[in-house]
């Protein structure tokens, strides 16, 4: 019997180490699979950053009717600036998305043209800022100043707006653009030569003795009108357009049917197509490079568009 007792003694010793191996071992299966599932929600997380992509993309997807609308998807605010209170141009209005929910915008100065006020520009505040820009129609110094002189006060406008301005902190100030009517529009141009870093310039039915402007690295889109009696296209809108370096990013569209005081009221085709360029080039959104490329065709409201599709990156 103690012989029987011997033999069954080492037989049983046996058993407690194996379940000793197996519970290593299933804790070593339990950290592998924990590993693998942290590496599996990392590797899920990426798409979600890849969508991301373009941190400015603002607003929902458009569409033609999104952009040819009165108003766009966010509601603004606004706030007047009195000549009194700046230096190097005259004042005027902002408009600005009202939420902060989205974070920073992107931001356009808009000069008025010769002997004009912000009120004849004064309707692309709230319907540019609706689409998601900062915007401020401004007044000149005087009413009589030239392209040159615009040109210095839409950029000093562009520093008040981001550097003083109650609604600093909701502007990007790496993201900036100039627009302008007649010669606010040769003052987009001269703003635009000056400072190579914006991101966007829109001269309309645009008047400027300078013809020529090689040295523009500002993505433009120049709108003149088959009308222009003022400053016809032949002379200025076409040769301004022509003379912009042929690897820049840029549009000649001319309204049909239209004058020079096309700009200085709501325009469903001046408002369509500078949302579109603002929103490419100032938000690098190229959800909107479908109402650039391919080139528009001439309709009842387009006489002509020329231009390049988007450069892409």
């Amino acid at each position: 019997m103690q012989d029987k007792d011997d033999t069954a003694r080492p037989t049983a010793s046996p058993v407690p180490a194996d379940r000793a191996g197996r519970r290593r071992r299933s804790r070593l299966m339990a950290g592998l699979l924990a590993t693998a599932a942290a590496a599996a929600l990392t590797t899920v997380a990426v798409p979600g950053a890849q969508a991301a992509d373009n941190p400015y993309e603002r607003g929902p997807a458009p569409s033609t009717s999104s952009i040819e609308a009165l108003r766009g998807p966010y509601s603004v605010s606004q706030t007047s600036v009195s000549s009194l209170s700046v230096t190097g141009f005259g004042g005027g209005t902002i408009y600005y998305p009202t939420t902060t929910s989205d974070g920073t915008f992107g931001a356009v100065v808009v000069s008025p043209g010769f002997t004009a006020y912000e009120s004849s520009i004064a309707w692309l505040g709230p319907r540019l800022a609706s689409q998601g820009f900062v915007v401020f129609t401004i007044d000149t110094n005087t009413t009589l100043d030239q392209p040159d002189s615009r040109g210095r006060q839409l950029l000093a406008a562009l520093d008040y707006l981001t550097d003083r301005s109650l609604v600093r902190s909701r502007v990007d100030s790496s993201r900036l653009g100039v627009m302008g009517h007649s010669m606010g529009g040769g003052g987009t141009l001269e703003a635009a030569k000056s400072r190579p870093s914006l991101q966007a310039a829109i001269p309309l039915t645009p008047w400027n003795l300078d013809k020529s402007w090689p040295e523009v690295r500002t993505p433009t889109l120049v709108i003149g009108a088959d009308g222009d009696s003022v400053a016809p296209v032949s002379s200025h809108s076409e040769p301004f357009y022509q003379s912009l370096p042929s690897s820049l990013d840029k549009a000649y569209l001319e309204l049909n049917n239209a004058t020079h005081f096309a700009p200085n009221t709501s325009d469903t085709t001046i408002a369509k197509y500078s949302i579109s360029w603002l929103k490419r080039f100032i938000d690098n959104d190229t959800r909107y490079e479908q109402f650039l490329c391919p080139i528009p065709r001439p309709s009842l409201t387009i006489e002509e568009y020329r231009g390049t599709c988007p450069h892409t990156s």
